[in-house]
């Protein structure tokens, strides 16, 4: 029976490749499953053996203590040197889409609203 070890949907390329070769250089045996044509099926990494599960567990948490360290570092270094984008700086890069985006949201809020208040002053 296999078991699921790592769920794929919405890790970095580059993390689910150093799953991969974690579990590769450690011999232990795995499979991938992908979102399909869709993207509704679970994209993850699963086990062949139960046996594997513990050995594959602690490697994964000191690979991710050791992943945390570095992003950590990366974004102190990326935002010493100003090239760090947080929200605003991002979205001024693409101000049309951002002004798009909000007036879409706004747009859905006020319909909710507005329908919610209909809904309420009719009873």
């Amino acid at each position: 029976m296999t078991i699921l070890f790592f769920s794929l949907r919405g890790v970095p390329t580059d993390e689910a490749d150093d799953v991969r070769q974690l579990l590769a250089d450690n011999d232990i045996e795995f499979y991938e499953t992908s979102a399909g044509n869709w993207g509704i099926s679970m994209p993850a990494i699963w086990l062949y053996q139960r046996d594997d599960v513990d050995k594959a567990r602690q490697l994964f948490n000191e690979y991710q203590q050791e992943r945390a360290l570095n992003q950590r570092a990366l974004y102190r270094q990326l935002k010493a040197q100003g090239e760090y984008q947080g929200f605003f700086r991002h979205n001024l890069n693409k101000p049309i889409r951002f002004l798009g985006y909000s007036l879409v949201i706004a747009l859905i809020f006020y319909v909710s609203l507005k329908w919610l208040f209909e809904l309420g002053l009719g009873l």
